[in-house]
């Protein structure tokens, strides 16, 4: 087992999960994270309750839950390394009186001692029909980094083929990059549909579940070759399954063993690649 691993190991005790790139616990993320002595994640990424009365979540009123998020959002940030990076996936809220369908990201953005580097909008093709409103077709990633000046990021990997004119040149040079072009900060891709005719082959039981292509480019473009990554709300494990595609390290918290349970049979599949 790789050093960084077996240190977490140390110091949280038994996981409730592990292989040797991967380690699951159960228990309430903000205090797992405040056993860790020491900064050791390059990457965070998660998706938190929405506070909308999910199976797995109980509504708070919203100055308590906007104060949760901030304490392990704060405790997130302890525990990133300094060229280190959090991308926070929110929805949706209503705000009494005020809103119906506030997003998120106005409430949060400031909840933590993180710099916000962007916004980015991931848009899907699939999702509820509104009749008195326009439908909702996206969510929001806010892309945090410890340090405004010297975080990790390598657009390279995750660069666009798709180039309309990949012969132009301007005084005799080609203009546009050989690896492709940058994505933007607008994501366009599919939701992990259910149903018996429509469902994703990565569907799991988990009733709220990321698609491996979103968390893929953010792994690729904001954690180093072998990094280390960490999802507080691990949920189904999609973050660590597009950590372990990618080769590197992965460790994941969530309270409710049914989900430790999906994501673990998940990791083991993806031995087989079936994820």
């Amino acid at each position: 087992m790789d050093d960084r691993l077996a240190a977490i190991k140390e110091e949280l005790g038994k996981p409730y999960f592990e292989n040797s790139n991967v380690l699951l616990y159960q228990g309430d993320c903000a205090d797992l994270m405040s056993r860790l002595s020491q900064p050791v994640f390059d990457l965070v990424v998660t998706s938190p309750p929405y506070n909308i009365g999910k199976a797995y979540e109980k509504i708070l009123p919203l100055p308590e839950y906007i104060a949760w998020c901030g304490k392990w959002m704060t405790h997130i940030h302890e525990v990133t390394l300094q060229q280190g990076s959090f991308w926070l996936n929110v929805g949706y809220v209503a705000v009494p009186d005020r809103g119906k369908a506030v997003p998120l990201p106005y409430l949060l953005w400031d909840q933590s001692p993180f710099f916000l580097v962007q916004e980015v909008i991931w848009n899907y093709g699939a999702g509820v029909a509104a009749k008195r409103s326009f439908s909702p077709r996206n969510e929001k990633f806010l892309w945090y980094a410890k340090d405004p000046d010297a975080y990790y990021f390598d657009l390279d990997p995750v660069r666009d083929s798709n180039v309309k004119y990949p012969n132009q040149k301007k005084n005799g040079k080609i203009k546009v990059n050989p690896l492709g072009k940058n994505p933007t900060d607008v994501w366009q891709f599919p939701k992990v549909t259910s149903g018996a005719s429509r469902s994703s082959k990565e569907r799991t039981a988990h009733p709220a579940q990321f698609p491996v292509a979103v968390i893929d480019r953010i792994i690729k473009s904001c954690s180093p070759p072998s990094g280390l990554v960490l999802d507080p709300f691990v949920g189904s494990g999609t973050t660590c399954a597009a950590a372990r595609q990618n080769g590197r390290l992965s460790v994941g918290f969530d309270l409710k063993s049914e989900y430790l349970d999906i994501a673990a049979a998940r990791l083991e599949a993806s031995e087989q690649h079936l994820f």
